[in-house]
């Protein structure tokens, strides 16, 4: 039974010839098995060695032998005096020195120091712009890396070129989280540029991943191609008011709007009497209700990134007075106005009417009175013509009679 077992031993110790290592400083992939030869040690029993450990899992030295029982599954002394760890792990980081007499009476002595690795996942880039505007600061993207150990950096590019942070235009906000129970970490890397403006049309941004080891190559992500717009210059700032003029009668409402033409919009803000206003960037300011409280000069003001706060002209907001001193001598306002208008409509109606009314009995009266005189200037008519023929008869007489 102990043959077949010491030959399993020596199996497995062949198939892992290739991990074993003999340098000072090693580094192993976590989940992997790590074989750490003793050297100067007998290649079989009987041997004089012993193995101290000194890692994440222990509070002090830890102390393995060929005689000594296997360490759980941490360890265990293989038939050859090597040390085998059959899946490293973060706590396996540490110190690991053997201590080994050859049958000569030679004391070789080895040291260990054990770092392993994670290799994370392949780094993307999330939340990608799709577009920049020169002058403005703007975010890139997000550049992701999980399940890394240890942790790691993140680099940026541009063009193929690494981005340095802190530097004209370069920002960058990072972030490193470790998973409570893996150890593995997460990395967050934020960039913001502004690109100057005369730049190139269409920079490629990516990034890259370092596990910060020998021999182990960076991971890159997928480029991105992003385009920058040239800001056009911005036109004026109009201010309109309405009603024009900015007059209006107490509790009436004013509208005021803001005209800013550029791309991207700017934010609009408002003041008062040379106060800034504070309200939430709105280009419409409404005044409904107004009092005593909202007269004044108003004006906007609209900020742009790319080309800072540019102001409007002012207008001015007032309430029209409407006579609180009352009615005046002879004058007559509101409903009154409207009653007496009423009245005097219906007397001048009924004073018409009446007026027809009396001419038309006044002709009447005129042609019965000339109907009454129409017999009597009849008589006198007859009269007249009567004593008109009286003295033609005795003229006619002696004439006949005065002939020859």
């Amino acid at each position: 039974m102990a043959a077949g077992a010491a030959a399993g031993a020596w199996v497995l110790v062949l198939s892992l010839w290739g991990a074993v290592v003999g340098d000072q400083n090693i580094t192993a992939r976590i989940g992997k098995p790590l074989v750490l030869n003793c050297k100067g040690a007998p290649k079989k029993p009987p041997q004089q060695l012993e193995w101290k450990l000194n890692t994440g899992r222990t509070e002090a030295w830890k102390v393995l032998s060929p005689q000594g029982g296997p360490w759980d599954s941490v360890a265990r002394v293989l038939p050859n005096g090597s040390l085998l760890l059959p899946a490293v792990g973060i706590q396996d980081e540490g110190t690991f020195r053997c201590r080994a007499m050859s049958r000569k009476g030679k004391e070789t002595k080895s040291n260990y120091r054990v770092r392993v690795y994670q290799i994370p996942g392949k780094p993307e880039i999330v939340d990608p712009a799709s577009e920049l505007m020169a002058g403005v600061p703007d975010k890139v993207g997000i550049c992701v890396s999980k399940g890394g150990y240890p942790a790691g950096t993140l680099s940026w590019h541009l063009d193929g070129k690494t981005l340095i942070p802190d530097t004209k235009g370069v920002s960058v906000k990072e972030e490193t989280k470790r998973h409570p129970e893996t150890g593995l970490f997460t990395l967050r890397s934020e960039l913001m540029v502004t690109p100057a403006r005369g730049g190139a049309p269409h920079p490629t941004f990516s990034c890259s991943f370092s596990p910060g080891l020998p021999r182990r190559r960076a991971l890159h992500t997928a480029p991105i191609q992003l385009r920058v717009w040239e800001p056009a210059p911005l036109e004026e700032v109009l201010l309109m008011v309405e009603p024009e003029g900015g007059a209006v009668a107490p509790g009436g409402t004013v509208t005021l709007t803001c005209e800013a033409p550029a791309q991207p919009p700017p934010q609009i803000h408002w003041i008062k009497d040379g106060m800034p206003l504070p309200l939430p960037p709105s280009s419409v300011l409404l005044l409904p209700e107004v009092g005593p409280e909202d007269q004044g000069t108003y004006s906007c003001v609209a900020t742009h990134p790319s080309h800072g706060p540019q102001e409007s002209h002012a207008v001015s907001v007032s309430i029209i007075e409407t006579g609180e001193e009352g009615l005046t001598a002879g004058s007559v306002e509101g409903p009154e106005l409207g009653t007496l208008a009423l009245a005097l409509g219906i007397l001048g109606g009924l004073g018409t009417a009446a007026l027809l009314i009396g001419v038309i009995m006044w002709q009447r009266r005129q042609r019965r009175g000339e109907e009454r005189k129409d017999p009597e200037n009849q008589e006198e008519e007859e009269e007249e013509r009567t004593e008109l023929n009286q003295p033609e008869e005795p003229e006619a007489a002696e004439s006949s009679a005065g002939g020859p």
